[in-house]
């Protein structure tokens, strides 16, 4: 069975973890867009090229999933700056119907975001005048939204018009413009969709809150979908790079003419009902989103489940990952017990279950504790899949898709090697490792966050050396035969965000 696979972008994320997660099922094989025809963080993609590659492969795939950001725009940062027009859009459309048209046996599947507003002054994924204004067009936004649905205080409608006044007309006319093409492209797909040309939409929302043109932008989709019943097809939830995860892990499924059964267990009392940073929901209803869209279904019984996912949160209020180190709120003790979680995991394994861990107890990277009492227990190496990176739902998507690709035959030398990747980008990595170099190593050599300049390879080798040195002081009991070795060690878009981490078995 053959999927092809357009991306979001081509950071590992989008470009290759999906593939790598994929790649432990023996019975599908993805066929992704070359690297060479990708984009360079706001350097967009070859499209013509990549539109090329989908009609002269998609005869040999039974599903093709595209990104909108990639296939449009060119990527996901050009669709943060593009200039385009009906135009650009009625060729989109014209391409879309015509493979349609072609393959009509083939099974579309579709990724296109809600586009995010940062609340925070940064140039670095957005239009140069986010530097200056990026917090200020967020409040706008915020305020212009509350404004038309609530009602401002006295201290907000004072600050709303004051941004009216300060704020450059020919910034937000360029951001709004910008925004309202991409929700007609949204609006698209759901005529698309009705028509039959497009069998699924998953419409990731960015960097969510209750209000603000993300949320405007929501109500206008939402509202369109409920008007034409389509909620089982197109499917809007708070999330964006894991989203390849998704759509790959609801193919595979819908291959196989299943939806497997699952069972959430929480870490915590309170853990189903908490707002994430950086998303706008309960977690609960974010999982029952992400289940539908990979085409599980819960189930209330562990007993009844096929999987099941282990989900550690916060015990009341969520940190960024690094807080753990020095500044850790009381309630991440108070008001959750990990080792009953953990015991109960084991439990989970004893009897047979498949289990997957979403460690989303932090924002931007996994827990410490969790994966040491996993550790002391002898379990780690057992689980399916571990994700603890960026968001809540970049954990939950990719988490669910670790899973889908663990039925039929599977190869459990390749789950290792993605566990521990895993957890040393994730957890290593994103939790410590991260901001150690980032306060510690980069001032002196006058690097910043943003920018490693020439001195990338010497930043590699050194994380290298503290992922072994992390690993030996915190793996005891798994992981200590020495078969797996870290296989490269790169920084997408030259930078300190994320990393490329692959492991290899040695004898692979």
């Amino acid at each position: 069975m053959n999927i092809l696979y357009v991306p979001l972008d081509e950071r590992p994320c989008n470009a290759i973890y999906p593939e790598q997660t994929a790649a432990v099922n023996q019975t599908m094989n993805v066929l992704s867009v070359p690297q060479a025809l990708l984009g360079n963080k706001k350097k967009p993609a070859n499209i013509y090229g990549i539109r090329s590659f989908i009609k002269k492969n998609i005869v040999n795939c039974s599903y093709a999933i595209i990104s909108t950001e990639m296939l449009l725009y060119g990527g996901l940062l050009p669709s943060r700056l593009h200039h385009l027009t009906e135009a650009d859009l009625n060729e989109y459309e014209v391409f879309l119907r015509g493979i349609k048209k072609e393959f009509p046996d083939k099974k579309i599947f579709l990724s296109n975001l809600i586009m995010r507003t940062p609340k925070y002054n940064s140039s670095d994924e957005e239009p140069d005048y986010y530097e200056q204004y990026g917090e200020a067009i967020f409040r706008y936004g915020w305020l212009k939204d509350k404004a038309a649905r609530d009602t401002l205080d006295e201290r907000e409608e004072s600050e709303w018009n004051q941004l009216k006044e300060t704020l450059p007309k020919d910034v937000i006319f360029d951001y709004e413009t910008r925004r309202a093409f991409n929700v007609q492209v949204n609006l698209l797909h759901v005529q698309l969709v009705a028509e039959n040309i497009v069998s699924f939409v998953s419409v990731p929302q960015d960097d969510s809150a209750p209000y603000g043109y993300t949320a405007m932008d929501q109500s206008k989709v939402y509202s369109e979908i409920a008007n034409k019943r389509l909620k089982d097809r197109i499917m809007v939830y708070p999330g964006a790079d894991e989203v390849g995860f998704t759509l790959l892990a609801r193919a595979y499924n819908d291959h196989l003419g299943k939806t497997p059964s699952l069972f959430v267990r929480y870490s915590a009392t309170f853990g189903a009902q908490i707002v994430p940073l950086y998303e706008d929901r309960p977690i609960n209803e974010s999982l029952k989103a992400h289940v539908l869209a990979a085409g599980f279904r819960l189930v209330d019984d562990v007993k009844d489940a096929e999987f099941v996912l282990e989900y550690n949160t916060p015990g009341k209020k969520m940190q960024e990952s690094w807080d753990q180190l020095a500044t850790k709120d009381v309630t991440y003790d108070s008001y959750r017990h990990l080792l009953s979680f953990v015991l109960e995991i084991q439990a989970d394994l004893a009897v047979g279950k498949k289990v997957g861990i979403c460690d989303a107890a932090f924002a931007n990277g996994g827990e410490m504790e969790l994966i040491e009492l996993l550790d002391e227990k002898g379990i780690l190496e057992e689980i399916l899949s571990y994700k603890a990176w960026n968001t809540n739902c970049n954990s939950l998507g990719s988490s669910l898709a670790g899973l889908a690709f663990c039925q039929a035959t599977f190869n459990k030398e390749k789950v290792k090697e993605n566990l521990l990747a895993n957890i040393y980008e994730d957890l290593f990595y994103q939790a410590i490792i991260r901001k150690q170099i980032t306060d510690n190593v980069l001032p002196e050599k006058g690097l910043n966050y943003f920018y490693l300049g020439d001195k990338a390879d010497e930043i590699s080798g050194l994380v290298v050396s503290l992922i072994q040195k992390y690993h030996r002081f915190t793996l005891k009991n798994s992981f200590i035969d020495d078969a797996f070795t870290i296989d490269q060690v790169t920084f997408p878009w030259n930078r300190m965000f994320e990393i490329c981490c692959t492991v290899k078995n040695k004898e692979s």
